[in-house]
């Protein structure tokens, strides 16, 4: 029997995983915003994961109907596992599409999961709303697996296909279709894990694990700060070791590293655990914006500027560089803790949609060109664009091209620093 398979979430992980099977074959692309749909029929993706020309020579069938999705046999679901206020998993997506995908499911169908989730999740969560809204019993009328989903939004090299694929299924029959399935498309190849819980821990350890590293580089930045040592100098010289791991300190958001860590510690808990070492990383990078936006108004007293009605340009908004994606920006915590010095705040952003910052964030995007001279610069996304004009740009940012200058990533070059610029990098 040939495969029809559907994608149910057409986001930065969807979209790339749809697009690559509609080179093969015909696939049913699902996402219930119907102007997302409407956005792709014409070639358009706001998310820039894929060109306009990538979807040549595809078969794609982009629907918002959910029962289209009962003429496939296999679906893929790739929908956001984002966290509450609280920092809780927040399943309400994944549960809904389990929902949706109940109700319109085949006798005999693969439903895979590659959305981020706690180890148990897709047996004990998804599967009884599949269950119950298809009254169908899994592990006889439709199967389960999971393959966990590895896109690094921004990242031209590290694609999809090139990315080798872990893959699980509740049985080794249905393991082994899964395997073939996601073996047609992905050129880097398919790890089959022993289970689905081990696959959809190895998912959540990946980003946890990168999360630590950061958060160990925030804080020696911290510590170096008060040492008076430029921490990139330090992980320069320390990095000519073999077998130093070569991460650098910034701002930790996004809807991956910033995220998937609470859904571990969730889980831990849930068994009678504290993860303190996990949650102290957490901590240490959710207080990096704060350290950022104090430092900054340091650096303007020990200059005898004046805080109070000073004008700050913040240079990026997305939560990384190169992305339109403002979800989970840590940006935000920079602007909120220097707001509470009654600065003026300017923010522009090369890649941010305005109408999503003001609805999310309430915040008033200003073009690059449109920006009056500010007292402080803080380069808190090192987009290409503001890269490719380098030093050059403190002339149109800083009033008479004179004042400071926080490269939060540490992008530009500190040799070539204008004179009458104080740079600041994290």
């Amino acid at each position: 029997m040939a495969q029809i398979i559907a994608v149910v979430g057409l986001g930065y992980v969807g979209l790339p995983l749809a697009v690559a099977f509609g080179k093969k074959q015909n696939v049913i692309a699902f996402d219930i915003d119907n102007h997302r749909i409407q956005e792709l029929k014409q070639g358009i993706d706001r998310t820039n994961e894929v060109e306009n020309d990538d979807f040549k020579g595809t078969s794609l069938e982009f629907t918002s109907n959910p029962s289209d999705l009962s003429k496939a046999n296999f679906i893929i679901v790739a929908v956001p596992t984002p966290i509450t206020e609280n920092k809780q998993p927040n399943l309400v997506p994944l549960l809904k599409a389990s929902e949706t995908i109940g109700h319109n499911i085949s006798k005999g169908a693969i439903v895979v999961y590659e959305s981020t989730v706690y180890p148990g999740a897709t047996e004990e969560e998804c599967v009884p709303v599949l269950e119950k809204a298809s009254g169908l019993i899994c592990g006889e009328d439709f199967f389960v697996g999971y393959s966990p989903e590895r896109i690094n939004p921004g990242d031209k090299e590290h694609t999809f296909t090139k990315i080798t694929k872990v893959v699980s299924g509740q049985n080794a029959e249905v393991l082994e279709k899964i395997s073939s399935v996601y073996g047609s498309v992905v050129e880097a190849g398919v790890y089959k894990a022993s289970s689905i819980k081990v696959a959809e821990a190895a998912k959540v350890i990946e980003n946890t694990q990168r999360d630590l590293n950061i958060a160990l580089m925030n804080e020696l930045s911290v510590i170096f700060e008060k040492l008076n040592i430029d921490t990139s100098e330090v992980l320069e010289a320390a990095g000519t070791k073999w077998n130093f791991l070569k991460f650098s300190p910034g701002l930790v958001g996004g809807h991956c590293i910033g995220v998937d860590p609470y859904y571990l510690t969730y889980k831990a808990q849930q068994v009678g655990h504290h993860p303190e070492v996990i949650l102290a990383g957490r901590k240490t990078n959710d207080n990096v914006g704060n350290f950022v936006a104090t430092s900054l108004v340091k650096q303007m007293i020990k200059k005898n500027m004046p805080i109070q009605g000073s004008t700050i340009t913040i240079l990026g908004f997305t939560f990384k560089e190169n992305v339109p994606d403002i979800r989970n920006t840590r940006v935000i915590d920079i602007v909120k803790e220097l707001k509470d010095y009654d600065i003026n705040i300017q923010i522009t952003d090369a890649y941010a949609d305005p109408s999503e910052a003001h609805e999310e964030y309430g915040i008033d995007l200003i073009p690059y060109e449109e920006l009056t001279p500010a007292d402080a610069v803080v380069f808190a996304v090192p987009h290409e664009k503001y890269l490719e004009e380098g030093w050059s740009m403190v002339d149109h940012l800083l009033k008479h091209g004179r004042g400071i200058l926080i490269d939060v990533k540490s992008k530009l070059n500190k040799e070539e620093c204008p004179a009458n610029v104080s740079l600041w990098r994290l």
